[in-house]
């Protein structure tokens, strides 16, 4: 009996005899072409640039066999996800011919993840050829590379899906690769740099700074891009089949009792809540239309992929699907889903994939995980049944089905969503806007308008409804100018959470909080050096810690709008994974006049309108305003009437607050904690801690901790204590106020 099994995650390859099958394309040739221009250089790091299905994969591999491998040359290959590790694995077995390997009869890989199909970072050896990583698995044992690196003075660096590159995981390989190699080779492989913000293309370029241009020269640029083709162009020559639209209204609403927590869930995370997505799993009539369109052009749409929104709506539809007479299966993440109990491990979803592939299976349903790194050239039709507000995510799902003529598929695919009514302030990605079929954003000014109105709105659709919650005491807000409640600029960026999924996220600004926002970003390098925070996904325990800290330092005060705790928190995670400050635009193209219910409202009592003519006047404005500016604003008229209410309220002195009846008792605000002044008398609250930190000041101007006598030229390093605790008689006033370093303060507290 042998002691051993046999394992997919190491071994060793022999060349091929005889010829490759697979010719490449043109635009295949042409970014090797030019990727043997730019390896003239003794060292470099540069895009390749091709869209989904245009074999980025292949492209890469076949080149690296005949100039990295058969040159006696190691390759580092580094993804985030472990299809993409065994992928590329497959991709250097399948196209090692000898034709490209003259020189050497052999070589060896090695897989390594967290994956238990794969290998351990301890399991490298000096002897490995490639070494196919995981960015976490390595990035957590950087040293075990040192065995395999050493005397190497030329190293071939791959970096899978090079959007994400950008993160300090990855910064961090790069950095200590370089560190141990002189001359190292960098490429990054994605379908599109610009996939995110114009921020991070300029993250971006700090990494790959070396391309090749149109006539073929080594260039230093923006952003280093050796070679680059659209889909479009792949389109038109036949790499791409071309996509034909339909879509299906499934008379199904969810939009009418959304809540604000399932809103935001949705447009900054692209995550269907739960209980949404149970209501779309259940709905017979929905999945009903989702199979019976298949049944009607079954032959016309082949092969198919269903997006589904969830385990429990893939298992459902695979139900359906066969009860119809039609081969479906389903294949999913390999963790087990908490609600169905399900558990399909990565050897199911192979078997399902395979018999997909070997035509057994006529429809295959997913949840999220056929996106990047499958290929699964069979497929002629997507069915969109998950909508999704992540162009990333659409140009993924409809990739799957784009295989064009020349490549072995077919001159046209179907790309079928499936419309249900919602929130009009969800922007759901349209799968034609990945073509430039909608013209979403042109240069028209009033495009960016509306483009910008949108992204407000869906920041103050929580403000107005707390309006109408009698429970909620907006008084505060109320009273504030109305013109002061429309954000000026926010703050945009995505990151890479550690599920592998990227989060968009943007941060509202207003004058009210302009300035503590531009003195967090100043202090950011500062606060994490301070906390020593290195990792690139912090606790949640330290987040809450220097969130609580960013208050005390810049927020404190009465911000009318106030600022928002998760929005330092997400500001904190972008700068953890890239060391870097989110970007900020401005929103100069909006005219905030048109939105400002304060001039309405001045108009409706000059003009003496009665009840009858305000009516009429409102209900104007709000059919027929300019490009509909106001219904994009408030989204729903009762918050436009609640507010213009208000407004005419507080014109006509009749906006007081109730009458007192009751006389209180006392609590004098020194014998409050700074954090219970901060609830009733923030300005008080800040000028207090302003006081401590002024009179800190020693000779040079530094701010000096009152114990140790630490000094530095900014308030992140310290906290503002009681010289007499109030516990033992203290009090809350500048004479008993001091500032220590966070070390101090903690051993004073521990006494």
């Amino acid at each position: 009996m042998k002691d051993y099994i046999e394992v997919k995650s190491n071994g060793r390859v022999r060349a091929k005899k005889g010829t490759n099958t697979r010719t490449p394309y043109h635009h295949q040739k042409d970014a090797m072409r030019k990727l043997s221009i730019i390896n003239e250089e003794k060292s470099f790091s540069t895009l390749v640039v091709l869209p989904t299905g245009g074999g980025k994969t292949y492209t890469a591999s076949t080149w690296l066999l005949k100039n990295a491998i058969d040159q006696k040359k190691k390759i580092l290959w580094i993804a985030h996800r472990q299809m993409l590790l065994d992928q590329a694995a497959e991709s250097f077995q399948k196209f090692a011919y000898a034709e490209v390997m003259p020189h050497i009869s052999e070589f060896t890989y090695r897989i390594v993840s967290g994956s238990s199909s794969h290998d351990r970072s301890i399991d490298i050896t000096a002897k490995d050829n490639i070494l196919i990583l995981s960015k976490d698995s390595i990035g957590r044992n950087l040293d075990r590379l040192d065995c395999w690196l050493k005397g190497e003075k030329e190293l071939f660096v791959i970096v899978d899906e090079a959007h994400h590159s950008t993160a300090k995981t990855y910064r961090k390989i790069l950095d200590y690769v370089k560190q141990k190699v002189e001359n190292v080779k960098l490429i990054g492989l994605t379908a599109t740099p610009f996939r995110t913000s114009e921020s991070e293309a300029g993250l971006l370029a700090q990494i790959y700074k070396d391309g090749v241009n149109d006539k073929d020269q080594v260039v230093k640029n923006d952003l280093g891009i050796t070679y680059q083709i659209g889909l479009k162009d792949l389109i038109n020559n036949r790499i791409l089949s071309k996509p034909i639209f339909e879509s299906n209204f499934t008379d199904e609403d969810y939009g009418e009792e959304i809540g604000l927590d399932a809103l935001e869930r949705i447009q900054y995370l692209d995550v269907i809540p739960d209980e949404l997505a149970d209501r779309m799993a259940q709905s017979a009539v929905r999945n009903k239309l989702i199979v019976d369109t298949y049944l009607k052009k079954a032959n016309e749409y082949g092969q198919t992929i269903v997006f589904a929104v969830s385990i429990a709506h893939a298992i459902v539809l695979s139900k359906l699907f066969n009860n119809a007479g039609v081969a479906a299966d389903y294949v999913i993440s390999s963790v087990k889903d908490a609600v169905t109990g399900v558990t399909v491990s990565r050897e199911d979803n192979e078997r399902k994939l395979q018999d997909y592939r070997d035509g057994k299976l006529q429809v295959l349903i997913n949840v999220n995980i056929l996106t990047e790194g499958v290929d699964l050239p069979q497929t002629k039709t997507v069915f969109l049944a998950r909508p999704t507000v992540s162009k990333i995510l659409m140009t993924q799902m409809v990739g799957r089905a784009l295989r064009g003529t020349a490549a072995g598929g077919t001159s046209e695919a179907y790309i079928v969503s499936f419309v249900d009514q919602w929130n009009e302030h969800i922007s759901w990605c349209n799968p034609e806007s990945i073509f430039g079929g909608d013209g979403k954003f042109s240069d028209d000014t009033r495009d960016y308008e509306r483009r910008d109105i949108n992204l407000i709105a869906i920041s103050k659709i929580e403000e107005f409804a707390s309006l109408l919650d009698e429970n909620v005491d907006t008084t505060a807000l109320e009273k504030a100018p109305f013109i002061s409640r429309i954000p000026i600029g926010m703050y945009a960026f995505s990151y890479l959470q550690d599920n592998g999924m990227d989060l968009s996220y943007q941060v509202m600004v207003y004058d009210s909080t302009k300035e503590a926002y531009k003195q967090l970003m100043l202090s950011l390098s500062t606060l994490f050096a301070e906390y020593g925070v290195d990792e690139e996904y912090p606790s949640v325990e330290i987040l809450e810690k220097m969130e609580e800290h960013c208050h005390d330092t810049f927020f404190c005060g009465e911000m009318i709008p106030p600022y928002e705790k998760r929005d330092v928190i997400n500001i904190l995670k972008y700068y953890a994974q890239y060391d870097a400050v989110p970007a900020f635009y401005t929103f100069d193209e909006v005219d905030a006049s048109k939105l400002d219910v304060s001039k309405i409202a001045q108009h409706i009592w000059d003009e003496d309108m009665g009840a009858r003519k305000k009516a009429e006047y409102t209900n104007e404005l709000w059919n027929n305003s300019d490009e509909n500016m106001l219904k994009m604003f408030f989204g729903r008229k009762t918050y436009f009437l609640k507010q213009l209410d208000i407004e005419i309220m507080k014109i006509a002195g009749n906006y007081d607050e109730d009458e007192e009846n009751v006389t209180y008792g006392v609590r004098q605000l020194e014998d409050m904690s700074l954090s219970e002044i901060r609830k009733v008398r923030p300005d008080y609250e800040k000028e207090l801690r302003d006081e401590a930190f002024e009179k800190s000041k020693n000779k040079k101007g530094l701010y000096e901790c009152a114990i140790c006598h630490m000094t530095a030229s900014n308030r992140i390093p310290f906290q503002v204590d009681h010289i007499v605790p109030m516990n033992q008689g203290g009090k809350t006033k500048s004479e008993n106020l001091q500032i220590l370093c966070r070390k101090c303060n903690g051993t004073k507290g521990d006494k």
